[in-house]
């Protein structure tokens, strides 16, 4: 196989003929071979260098994450934390570095192979090719070790952001009836509270109007002709009004519920969240059915 020093073609044959790409021709006899030619030991140096980088980088990430734990303990399992720590910082730069070492390294170390006379440094070479392989299977292990109680925390995460608005809600609510006596007819009238943080008007954002039931506790007194007890008798029965005509009208709301929806973003499925009257319930849950509605004592109606 004879390489064109003028355009690079690859044929088969003497230069002395001419070369089938461009044409050009020997001017002379090749220059004869030296006696004695060093072997090269850059791709060995490479492959040694490229294990120790991502050694020294996965190590360097570990001791930092080690030393954000105060107080610092070498423990064993604190190593381990430690390295979960390091490989989830490193798994956007480790996945593509691994692919291009591990497929460059790979074919460097064939290419030696085949001429191992020509190279020093064989078994660096390998020893550097297969630490960067077990560094790569290391962090991908750690990674996916962590992947689970990342998991978990994401959710964790979300469950705390919505319990974090719930309670703003019913914070807003229990500000509102201490203003006014009476919780109100509609949630846009919590916007009138003050909110120097923006918290109640963030809470109250995305939240369906359509979800949001006052309930009033009134006294009726009993019907027909029955003997009248020492005292007096009432009893207790729940009214929702919808109108606001009916809160003008001099009706102290006691008590809410507040339907939100679940996970899958849709109001009135089985998964959906009810706040009655500051307490979380699930609406799928079975002990929301038998779970008896709070009782308060009647607020002055009207407001202040």
């Amino acid at each position: 196989m004879t390489i064109c020093p003028c355009c690079g073609f690859r044929f088969e044959g003497d230069l002395r003929t001419g070369c089938k790409g461009c044409g050009a021709r020997a001017v002379g006899e090749p220059l004869p071979k030296p006696e004695q030619e060093l072997p090269a030991y850059g791709r060995s140096l490479l492959l040694t260098v490229t294990g120790i980088v991502m050694v020294l980088g996965f190590l360097a990430q570990t001791i930092t994450a080690l030393a954000k734990n105060i107080p610092i303990s070498f423990g064993f399992w604190s190593w381990i934390a430690a390295a979960e720590t390091a490989a989830w910082r490193l798994k956007w730069i480790a996945i593509p570095v691994t692919f291009v070492v591990l497929m460059g390294g790979r074919r460097i170390y064939r290419s030696m192979l085949e001429t191992p006379s020509r190279f020093v440094g064989m078994k660096h070479a390998r020893r550097g090719l297969l630490t960067s392989a077990l560094v790569s299977l290391l962090i991908a292990t750690l990674i996916g070790v962590t992947v689970p109680d990342r998991l978990r925390q994401r959710q964790m995460s979300i469950e705390a952001g919505v319990n974090a608005k719930i309670h703003t809600i019913s914070r807003a609510q229990l500000e509102y009836q201490s203003l006014h006596g009476t919780f109100p007819a509609n949630l846009s009238d919590l916007y009138e509270l003050p909110d120097p943080d923006g918290s109640i008007a963030a809470a109250l954002s995305d939240v369906d109007q359509a979800g949001y039931q006052p309930r009033a506790d009134i006294a009726v007194g009993p019907t027909g002709k029955a003997r009248r007890l020492p005292g007096g008798t009432f009893r207790n029965a729940s009214v929702s009004p919808a109108s606001e005509d009916q809160s003008a009208a001099g009706l102290s709301f006691t008590n809410y519920d507040l339907r939100l929806p679940g996970p899958d973003k849709v109001l009135r499925t089985e998964d959906d969240l009810l706040i009655r009257d500051g307490v979380i319930w699930k609406v799928s849950d079975p002990d929301l059915k038998d779970a008896p509605i709070p009782a308060r004592a009647p607020a002055r109606v009207g407001r202040r």
